[in-house]
């Protein structure tokens, strides 16, 4: 797992804030392999957009990641997310949180889109 650097402390609130939020572990449990937002409500049943909502905060807090644009069934340009981390740690046995993550590599990534086709 890699520590978050020193004055991680704004990093620490956002991913707690991000995670916080309903649906957020939802969202990234989801997005092991890339999905649009649609793929993603349609998934965990939640209006697109609260999914929207969820995504520009995990987006923002660096938990998801846009992949890249592809054409939507109504051919559409439609951004493709997939989540940048596999596992969180927050220790709370300081005066401020302190989390550490284990983040997914790329080779992980082909791996699993590999398994899909």
């Amino acid at each position: 797992m890699s520590h978050s650097p020193q004055g991680g402390n704004q990093e620490a609130r956002s991913v707690l804030g991000a995670l916080g939020s309903k649906y957020s572990a939802e969202i990234l449990c989801a997005a092991e392999t890339p999905k649009s937002a649609q793929a993603l409500s349609d998934d965990i049943e939640i209006p697109i957009a609260t999914c929207y909502r969820r995504i520009e905060e995990l987006v923002e807090a660096g938990l998801l990641e846009c992949e890249g644009r592809q054409l939507s069934e109504e051919g559409r340009r439609t951004s493709i997310y997939r989540r940048t981390i596999d596992e969180v740690e927050i220790d709370f046995s300081d005066d401020r949180p302190r989390f550490s993550e284990k983040r997914r590599t790329e080779a992980k990534n082909r791996l699993q889109d590999q398994r899909r086709e």
